[in-house]
């Protein structure tokens, strides 16, 4: 005869198995985040949701497994909001500066999204490597600047010559250190960098630099 605890699994299981496994999902991204792969524990994320360990390893296997659920979870969200954008839309300087301002914004919100990816250097991105959901994500946000990029050459806004994946880089470089250096910013020149105020100031200059960098002098707004 089954225990009460296992008819319970099998019950949320069976009525939200979806909901269940965000749900761990979530958790686990902020054990992750603060503990890295190594440190993180299952039986504390057993702990802090609706489900046991037991079924943590019915939905991942193991600890790897759902470390990296975490990891194609936190590039999804990424992703999901710049489909969102009205990229192709707008004209392509505004489309760029749209771009710019999401990506600061998201990675300002997710700073879990930002420890997970400093963590998964530290593993050489071995996982990352494992994960055709993470390469296909990341290759629709190559593809989305390539379109904008072209556009606002063939229009005559952007300057020839750059490289879509480098300027994706310089993109992702500005806005992710905004929140990787901070702490360290912050103590070591005894500025918080954190207020709103700070935060506005870099992410206008972060837009800027962008610009700087892709538009055409003569088509640059003017301030």
């Amino acid at each position: 005869m089954a225990s009460q605890a296992g008819k319970s699994e099998g019950n949320v299981r069976t009525q939200d198995p979806e909901g269940t496994r965000q749900n761990i999902i979530e958790v686990a991204t902020e054990e992750f985040a603060l503990n890295g792969l190594s440190g993180a524990r299952i039986d504390e994320i057993a702990a802090r949701t609706r489900a046991s360990k037991r079924m943590i390893y019915y939905y991942f296997n193991d600890k790897e497994g759902l470390y990296l659920a975490v990891l194609e979870n936190a590039y999804r969200l990424v992703r999901e909001g710049e489909s969102k954008l009205d990229v192709d839309g707008l004209p392509p300087l505004d489309a760029l500066k749209q771009l710019v301002e999401f990506t600061f914004d998201h990675h300002h919100k997710h700073e879990d999204f930002i420890r997970m990816v400093m963590i998964e250097n530290i593993h050489h991105a071995d996982y990352i490597e494992r994960s055709k959901v993470i390469r296909q994500l990341n290759g629709t946000a190559i593809k989305t600047i390539e379109a904008l990029y072209e556009r606002g050459v063939d229009e005559g806004t952007f300057r020839p010559g750059l490289d879509p994946l480098e300027l994706h880089w310089q993109i992702s470089a500005l806005c992710f250190f905004n929140v990787s250096n901070r702490a360290s910013f912050t103590k070591l020149f005894g500025r918080d960098l954190g207020t709103a105020e700070a935060q506005d100031s870099l992410r206008r200059h972060a837009v800027d630099m962008v610009l700087r960098h892709v538009v055409r002098s003569e088509k640059l707004p003017q301030s």
